[in-house]
């Protein structure tokens, strides 16, 4: 008898950490179900993304970690960016601040770009809505490596820049 007791009480120990876990709506998971329930869309998620980024983990701590990848095709409802920029900044949460936000004049698409800090790395989510497709990315990018990475590009702004330069370089 007690046998069969314990039988239902693993089976719901076992099934509230899995519910809160895939019930969890914040986050990137979370902004990918929003944008499918409120425009009546369906994300095509990349396969083996998880193991890519697990591997690029393991292979080179110091590049990109944590990738998500959503894709949305098809993508034909009107789109308000204050209330899509609404969204996803409330499903991120506030640990993530909204860096870049990009809208064209017809309002035809649309780029977000959040960041926030994750230790020694930076977590950067990016939206990026252009006509019938919609693109949801979320990374980690180790931070020292990626200010080399941009540094090297030689961004100069007009006061560094000397006047015999050509700045075409």
């Amino acid at each position: 008898m007690r046998r069969l007791l314990l039988i239902p009480v693993c089976f719901v120990t076992l099934l509230v950490p899995v519910a809160v876990l895939a019930g969890g709506g914040d986050g990137f998971d979370g902004v990918v179900r929003s944008i499918e329930t409120k425009y009546h869309v369906h994300a095509t998620r990349i396969p083996f993304v998880g193991l890519i980024s697990f591997i690029s983990r393991k292979s080179a701590p110091e590049g990109v970690s944590r990738l998500h990848v959503a894709e949305f095709e098809g993508f034909s409802g009107p789109m308000d960016g204050n209330e899509l920029n609404d969204l996803v900044g409330a499903k991120l949460g506030p640990a993530w601040e909204r860096v870049i936000r990009e809208t064209s004049r017809d309002k035809g698409s649309q780029t977000l770009i959040f960041m926030r800090p994750e230790g020694s790395h930076m977590g950067l989510f990016v939206l990026d809505a252009d006509g019938n497709d919609l693109n949801v990315v979320q990374v980690s990018v180790d931070a020292n490596h990626l200010a080399e990475s941009v540094h090297q590009y030689g961004h100069y702004n007009h006061e560094s820049i000397p006047n015999d330069r050509d700045v075409s370089e």
